[in-house]
């Protein structure tokens, strides 16, 4: 997936944890001191007659998408993206997603400061694998997934990746919006909700932005890619209501096991399905070529499961940014249960 929202782990008093621990949050803060040693002013980026001229126009891009947030959003840029660094591979870090066997609720993590999400980002792929491999090992599902970016929760002025420099500039766009979205608002203990209120403010963002640039092209280029991603999603939703009844059923493990296949297996058929009636291919082509498991479903649930809430409570606020944030703060400050049950009624709009 292009984006999984890392937050990485900033740790005092390591001598707490076990060896383990210590061999984990030891990558986490070289792999952030690493970033933060090589970041570059972006000002002095562009006054610089030796930077490419591409890089310079991307450079510009975030800069007027930066202002954007700030002005017509109304996310606390801060100092953030205005700084860049070239850290000369795909991904800044690899996220290791893990499930039941029979479940399709995540395994969880705890640090301090941020609380429990449901993955553990490494800044090598290797360390990743490895440790996706140990889970393996213990019977769980398993998804290891690269991500291009990540929010530091406001503790570091977060730079500009060289991993975005590829995407276009609605993508750009987009990603600065979710990881601002994450500096707004951030209740540790719960992925769902984070995950999925930055993704419809990136969502929102994107549209008006879009606007604002009177391109009714790219407009409309985002218009079919939104689709195309709600498809994919809701194709993922419906084999989560199947997977879960089979998994709760009284059905034997052997029983459960084949069920599981049959179920993934027809899971890529109905995306060929539908891939063949919109006559052409998708971006999630490779997601599904590759094989799935409970892990690889939960990374994509884990930033989807409140998004159709968050778009009714923005609906219901008339599009008022303002509201919007003011109405899910309340909801952050609820108990979970009570947060979980309300976004399940603003989902079903029974509010």
């Amino acid at each position: 997936m292009r984006r999984q929202g890392v937050m990485v782990i900033l740790v005092f008093g390591i001598a707490l944890f076990g060896c383990q621990s210590m061999q984990y949050y030891s990558q986490a803060i070289d792999g952030q001191l690493r970033i933060l040693i090589h970041r570059q002013p972006i000002s002095k980026l562009l006054a610089d007659t030796s930077t490419p001229e591409d890089l310079k126009n991307r450079l510009a891009v975030v800069l007027r998408v930066r202002d954007f947030a700030q002005n017509e959003l109304q996310l606390p840029v801060g100092n953030h993206y205005l700084s860049y660094v070239d850290i000369e591979r795909p991904y800044v870090v690899w996220n290791v997603f893990a499930a039941p066997e029979f479940s399709l609720i995540p395994k969880t993590w705890c640090y301090p400061v941020v609380g429990c999400v449901a993955y553990r980002g490494y800044f090598s792929e290797e360390k990743a694998q490895r440790y996706a491999d140990s889970l393996k090992k213990e019977n769980y599902d398993v998804y290891v997934g690269g991500a291009i970016a990540y929010s530091t929760l406001g503790w570091f002025d977060d730079p500009v990746l060289s991993t975005i420099m590829y995407l276009s500039e609605t993508e750009s766009a987009a990603l600065i919006f979710h990881e601002l979205a994450h500096q707004l608002l951030y209740i540790p203990d719960d992925t769902a909700f984070n995950e999925s209120f930055a993704t419809v403010v990136e969502q929102e963002g994107v549209r008006r932005w879009l606007i604002t640039q009177g391109d009714s092209k790219r407009y409309h280029e985002f218009l079919g890619k939104y689709q195309q991603h709600r498809q994919f999603v809701d194709l993922i939703m419906s084999y989560r209501r199947q997977l879960e009844s089979l998994y709760q059923s009284n059905q034997s493990v052997s029983e459960k096991r084949g069920g599981k296949a049959a179920l993934f297996n027809q899971l890529k058929r109905d995306r060929t399905r539908l891939n063949n009636e919109c006559n052409g291919t998708s971006r999630y082509d490779l997601w599904f070529r590759q094989s799935l498991n409970n892990a690889k479903l939960v990374s994509v649930l884990t930033y989807q499961d409140f998004v159709p809430a968050f778009r009714n409570i923005l609906l219901k606020k008339d599009g008022d940014v303002m509201q919007f944030y003011a109405e899910c703060l309340r909801l952050s400050q609820t108990p979970t249960d009570e947060r979980h049950r309300i976004l399940t009624n603003y989902s079903d709009n029974k509010l």
